[in-house]
């Protein structure tokens, strides 16, 4: 039995800014993966909507993302 592919989108840099052509081309994904600097924390929500959400915090993220970690990691097998 073949396991399903997942789809993981990946994501930083974003400004502020969640154009609808991102939106449409990240709808259906398994989960995403941003790099920082999203700049407000009504972005993180929406992507949250689509799928769950790694989020580090990028140089431009202030005091509203100082609970957001810097670096993520991951088990290795």
């Amino acid at each position: 039995m073949r396991k399903k592919a997942k789809r993981i989108a990946v994501l930083s840099d974003t400004h502020g800014l969640l154009r609808p052509e991102v939106l449409t081309a990240i709808a259906g994904c398994d989960a995403i993966i941003h790099g920082g600097d999203i700049n407000k924390p009504v972005f993180i929500d929406r992507l949250k909507e689509i799928a769950p959400v790694y989020v580090v915090r990028g140089n431009n993220d202030k005091e509203w993302a100082e609970h957001i970690p810097v670096t993520l990691t991951s088990p290795t097998r």
